[in-house]
């Protein structure tokens, strides 16, 4: 810590006029120190009771990508280190709330630009233009949320500019305004006060700049165990041996579908099966093609046979690498693949199966920043990429790595599993980019999506009184129901999502479900729903036991 910084308990600290560059990354290490102790915190502030309230891992996250710019650097300069830590933060950026911060930052750095030291006028500027900066990003921006604390905290910097020109005292009342702020946050967003909770997005900014005051004021401050979290929340476990990819078409006569895909399923994982008596299409993945070829060959004309071995792709899935692929002829001569983002190995197959050209790893408790999506659009070969994020928190990384790519890329905005499948399955490589866009885009808005999982708080919101504990159900990410039994929310839900109108239910089913109580389920909804075709899939993601595709 600078001498400056020292004082007695009877000696009041010396005025801080001027901050340089290695002040600067001092202050943001403080802050994201800070933040990190309270993560889990403003993670608790999620509005929905979910395990997707992350937005204080998404900005933790997103500050140490910021903080790696810097952490060697040399530079006093104050722009050189503002604008390093503007690149990562754009670079690292998760979910909304981390690509709102990288946008608070950016803005920053513009306003600190080719200075060599900042004082408490340039600091009130800068917030300023962060706040602009952050606005200008958001489609439609809502008040009671991050860029309301930003743009009142910046507010309050530039009236304690005319009273002080101490840095301590100016972030005081930096600080003093955006808790404030924060506070009022419930008044400004009916949600928040239905959910009696305050902003988390908001509450991550204001805990950033407590640690920075904190830091000036040398209080006592623990280090930030960078990479930690992060070591944390990518871990993913690797499963080896799931092998072929198996697809082919038969044509026959009388074809039993259900006796079919119920002898499908117990030869391998993943199994769809769909058609009618002349004609059905398999889609498995198996150890060995041997026995299911086999089997195909008893029932009528086997056509479009597809065997890919899968093991390597898998491999470099579960390591946050490019997974499966169509084939890289058709790629290469079409110039345009896709990129999706998945969460869980069954669901990882699904996509890779269904030709997705790249995976990211990632989904509803751990969103792939945008380095992650631009890294994976460079990968590929094409030069035209669609990116389906597949999680409305995953939307705006994909749109700012959009922006930073040098190929031609088109975000569809999925917000589901079965969204992004519906699209991909709308994938046309005989199309153009714009074509194939409209398409996947149509097919998407064709999808209701069930999700089944657990309350991770209790609360009030909507007229349905959940606890902390039960099992709860969303239909199109809205609150919809709750009760004990997972499989009857879910029936409750597909009730609540008119399932009657639709033709085809597809149930992937996470990794705390056994094949057999998700075979149960199938068995209920069929009861429920006879005339809808029923299909089962193993997933394999975390945290919602059941994914449900209705179309």
């Amino acid at each position: 810590m600078p001498e400056k910084r020292a004082s007695t308990a009877s000696e009041p600290l010396p005025p801080l006029r001027t901050l340089e560059g290695q002040e600067l990354r001092q202050l943001f290490t403080a802050g994201t120190a800070w933040l990190e102790q309270h993560a889990a915190y403003i993670n608790s502030l999620n509005v929905f009771p979910v395990p997707d309230g992350d937005s204080g891992t998404n900005m933790l996250l997103t500050m140490q990508a910021a903080l790696r710019e810097v952490n060697t650097s040399p530079e006093h300069s104050a722009s050189a280190i503002c604008s390093a830590l503007s690149r990562g933060a754009l670079l690292g950026a998760r979910g909304n709330s981390g690509v709102i911060l990288s946008q608070i930052i950016r803005g920053f750095a513009r306003a600190t630009e080719r200075k060599e030291t900042i004082n408490t006028h340039d600091f009130a500027n800068a917030m300023v233009e962060g706040s602009r900066t952050a606005y200008k990003g958001v489609v439609k921006p809502v008040e009671g949320t991050i860029l309301t604390v930003c743009r009142e905290a910046a507010d309050a910097a530039v009236m304690a500019t005319g009273q002080s020109d101490d840095f301590r005292s100016v972030l005081s009342k930096t600080v003093d305004a955006a808790r404030a702020s924060v506070v009022r946050t419930p008044l400004l967003l009916p949600v928040l006060k239905k959910a009696g909770v305050v902003d988390a997005g908001g509450q991550g900014l204001l805990t950033i700049l407590e640690g920075a005051l904190k830091y000036l004021r040398g209080e006592p401050m623990d280090s930030p165990s960078m990479g930690e979290s992060t070591a944390a929340l990518e871990h993913l476990a690797r499963e080896e041996g799931w092998g072929f990819d198996i697809q082919f078409h038969v044509r026959g006569s009388d074809l039993d579908v259900d006796a079919i895909r119920a002898k499908i399923a117990s030869m391998g994982e993943s199994a769809l099966v769909v058609g009618d008596p002349s004609l059905i299409k398999v889609h498995v993945h198996a150890p060995t093609p041997g026995q299911i070829i086999d089997y195909g060959c008893s029932l009528g004309i086997l056509t479009n046979v597809v065997i890919e071995n899968m093991q390597e792709q898998y491999i470099d899935f579960m390591a946050g690498q490019m997974a499966g692929r169509p084939p890289v002829k058709a790629e290469e001569i079409a110039g345009m693949t896709t990129v999706a983002v998945v969460q869980g190995a069954g669901l990882g197959r699904v996509f890779s199966s269904l030709g997705a050209g790249a995976i990211v790893s990632g989904g509803q408790t751990m969103n792939p920043s945008t380095e992650d999506i631009l890294s994976a659009i460079k990968a590929v070969k094409s030069d035209q990429v669609i990116v389906l994020p597949n999680n409305k928190n995953i939307i705006p990384a994909a749109e700012q790595a959009k922006e930073l790519a040098s190929k031609q890329v088109i975000v569809i905005p999925t917000k589901t599993i079965p969204q992004g499948i519906a699209a991909l399955l709308a994938f046309n490589f005989q199309n153009d980019l714009p074509m194939n866009a409209r398409a996947m885009t149509q097919a998407a808005l064709n999808i209701q999506t069930v999700e089944i999982t657990t309350a991770t708080r209790s609360v009030n919101l909507d007229g349905i009184e959940v606890k902390e504990g039960q099992i709860i159900g969303l239909v199109d990410g809205k609150l919809k129901g709750a009760g004990q039994d997972r499989s009857q929310v879910a029936l409750q839900m597909l009730k609540e999502a008119r399932t009657n109108d639709s033709e085809i239910i597809t149930i992937y089913y996470g990794d705390s479900v056994s094949g057999k109580e998700a075979e149960n389920l199938g068995q209920e909804v069929r009861q429920h729903f006879p005339s809808q075709e029923i299909e089962i899939v193993n997933g394999g993601q975390p945290n919602y036991p059941y994914v449900i595709s209705v179309e």
